[in-house]
């Protein structure tokens, strides 16, 4: 059986297991902080079953359920790293490589995409390749763990350089056409996704496509000189394509509803897609990094229902409403993506502290910028504040509840300093503005007496 664990992996899936359901519970305790040394002893542990199971496997050994769940734990745990505010360290990067691999997936899978497309993803594989270099010229990680995050970076760089290939047999001529299908697609699977359109939504990007299948002569695209370009198949499938979106858009108005099989598939997805939007907007003050675990899994479960890259009903059927569901999967994988790349070098325990000084540089800024008058009672609130958060500092630092330094002192102290010089800023021109004053008083009072 090729999934079956052999003999000798069986204590390590159980050391496995056992790792995970510790750092699940970790995970649902709100009623404090993490820590980093709880971080740390269960990081420390898996590379030691990691480093195990290297030793007992040789190259020919074959996937099992033993692999699933060490992606699964290093997911989490990299979510942890992340939340502990040590984004610059390479376990940190595992869960940002995994999230960019499934969009990158889906994108070769839709063959839906564009050079600008690629380019975001090019400059992150870089600058988390640069993490994992580091980390290991300084031998700060295990080897085991450098050699895990170099094994998935090449694959995750081997799918973008397939992607990149693949826009490279796009001639030319064909190039301006593409970008602009590809652009017509994504707002096509926006509006099938809505709830409720109107025609005149649809109508302009109809158009559109009309005006790019009137550039066809006998189904071919031409370019100067009457010159049939390369790489035909690629443009013509995707405008067909988007014929298709429109024609299931349409059915969609009709019947209102994602086919009924599918239906709790994309109640479900719009649910995450919802609370993830949410989390984009709100993050800074609600999200702790590991509340992605539950989504990511819950979009992996559905993502696993498809066959040959569709949903099916009970009967094996394709119903109609394929489309939405992508685009609802889709846009919650990168609205994941999206949430893991603003994880700040804050641990958690600090965020309260840099978004309420946050909050403060913007109101400093804001008084700044339309000026006075204002008095010492104006300022007195933001005084009050610097002062608490001043309070808090021991030996100029800020010390969790354990005693430790958590991460994010450098940022937390930049953000203070800064709203100490503006405050500074506002008072000495509230000085000035009182010596103004001043100044003027006995220039009135003389007028007043001359007039006398």
């Amino acid at each position: 059986m090729a999934n079956s664990i052999p003999q000798e992996e069986l204590p390590i899936l159980e050391n496995v297991i056992n790792i995970r359901n510790r750092l699940t519970a970790l995970k649902k305790d709100r009623g404090e902080y993490i820590k980093s040394s709880d971080v740390n002893t269960l990081y420390q542990q898996i590379v030691k079953q990691v480093t195990k199971l290297n030793d007992v496997r040789d190259d020919n050994s074959t996937s099992n359920r033993l692999d699933t769940l060490l992606a699964d734990v290093f997911n989490l745990l990299s979510l942890f790293y992340l939340t502990i505010g040590k984004t610059k360290e390479c376990p940190a990067t595992y869960s940002q490589i995994a999230s960019m691999r499934q969009i990158l997936d889906h994108m070769n899978e839709s063959a839906v995409y564009n050079e600008s497309d690629l380019a975001p993803f090019h400059r992150r594989l870089g600058e988390l390749r640069q993490i994992v270099q580091n980390d290991a010229q300084s031998g700060k990680h295990p080897e085991a763990m450098i050699k895990l995050l170099e094994r998935q970076l090449n694959e995750c760089e081997s799918v973008l350089c397939n992607l990149q290939d693949s826009m490279a047999e796009l001639s030319p001529e064909l190039l301006p056409i593409h970008v602009k299908l590809v652009d017509i697609r994504r707002k096509l699977v926006a509006l099938a996704a809505k709830e409720t359109f109107s025609k005149a939504e649809l109508k302009p990007l109809q158009e559109e496509l009309r005006k790019i299948d009137s550039k066809r002569v006998d189904g071919k695209f031409l370019g100067p000189g009457g010159i049939v370009p390369a790489s035909q198949a690629i443009c013509s499938s995707l405008l067909e394509e988007c014929f298709d979106i429109v024609q299931e858009i349409r059915a969609q108005e009709e019947s209102k509803n994602v086919a009924s099989s599918l239906r709790p598939i994309h109640d479900r997805l719009t649910q995450i897609r919802a609370e993830l939007e949410s989390l984009v907007l709100t993050h800074r003050w609600s999200l702790r990094e590991t509340d992605l675990w539950n989504y990511s899994l819950s979009l992996q479960e559905i993502d696993k229902m498809r066959i040959d890259g569709k949903f099916v009903d009970s009967e094996g059927n394709r119903p109609e409403g394929q489309y939405v569901l992508l685009y609802l999967l889709r846009r919650c994988y990168g609205l994941i993506y999206r949430l893991l790349l603003s994880s700040e070098p804050v641990s958690e325990e600090l965020m309260p502290i840099a978004n309420k000084l946050s909050t403060v540089k913007k109101c400093l800024n804001e008084v700044l910028k339309y000026g006075g008058p204002f008095s010492p009672y104006d300022l007195y609130p933001y005084q009050l504040a610097l002062h608490q958060i001043d309070s808090m500092r021991k030996d100029g630092k800020f010390v969790g509840v354990d005693g430790t330094i958590p991460e994010g002192q450098g940022i937390v102290m930049a953000h203070l300093n800064e709203c100490h010089e503006l405050l500074e800023m506002l008072k000495e021109a509230m000085d000035e503005g009182e010596d103004e004053d001043f100044d003027e008083d006995p220039g009135d009072l003389d007028d007043a007496t001359e007039e006398e």
